[in-house]
């Protein structure tokens, strides 16, 4: 059966990253369109009316919306690859634990850093580290967040490793110098063809952000 896969993104969105890893890795031809959220298709409007926002994935005409959903999803029609969760239920409880960990306090304080006013930039940075060594703690010394498979919990979080250069070029700190364990398992991950080929250039990253700063005179 001949099967539409549209995916409706953004290049720079850490949400959209994901949506592109969890497809490359399960090896799934798709079309890709890029949104200007600031003149937003009437498809993606049609799409996701709730939130108007991408990712979308559009199979067969029916969206699916949020990206870790999206990941979830794709995880569960595709089994002919490995899995992104874990086969045990309490262990895909954690690993579902872990993702919105890492959007709630990743995703919170990473956008407090970058699109914040100046003066509540070091806060969200005190933030955004905190939790990373949370990750860093439930990491250990595994290879990848469940255990020696590249899963769930990585896709949720690597996109955002293309950010920590303008989350540290605001915030004025080095990753590396407070997570090295974080920094170590981002470039393992980046050495997947699925994910070096789905994340967005960090330094076209800070210079929208720059960008976006500016025209919103936040600095």
């Amino acid at each position: 059966m001949a099967e539409e896969l549209i995916l409706l993104d953004e290049w720079l969105s850490m949400y959209g990253m994901r949506a592109r890893i969890a497809l490359a890795e399960k090896e799934i031809k798709y079309e890709y369109r890029e949104e200007d959220l600031d003149n937003k298709t009437q498809l993606l409007l049609q799409m996701n009316p709730i939130h108007k926002k991408i990712p979308v994935l559009i199979h067969n005409g029916k969206p699916i919306c949020e990206s870790i959903i999206i990941v979830e999803y794709v995880d569960e029609l595709w089994k002919d690859k490995p899995s992104f969760l874990p086969s045990d239920p309490y262990q895909r409880s954690q690993a579902r634990f872990w993702a919105d960990f890492v959007n709630k306090k990743i995703g919170d304080a990473g956008w407090k850093i970058w699109a914040g006013k100046r003066e509540g930039i070091e806060e969200a940075k005190k933030e955004f580290v905190e939790a990373l060594k949370e990750l860093e703690k439930e990491l250990g010394d595994k290879p990848y967040f469940g255990g020696d498979s590249f899963g769930f919990v990585d896709i949720a979080l690597i996109s955002f490793s293309t950010w920590f250069y303008t989350y540290e070029a605001l915030g004025n700190f080095k990753v590396e110098a407070e997570c090295p364990k974080i920094i170590a398992w981002a470039k393992r991950c980046s050495q997947r063809e699925s994910v070096s080929k789905s994340l967005a250039d960090e330094k076209e990253v800070y210079e929208f952000v720059v960008g976006y700063r500016k025209s919103n005179h936040l600095d």
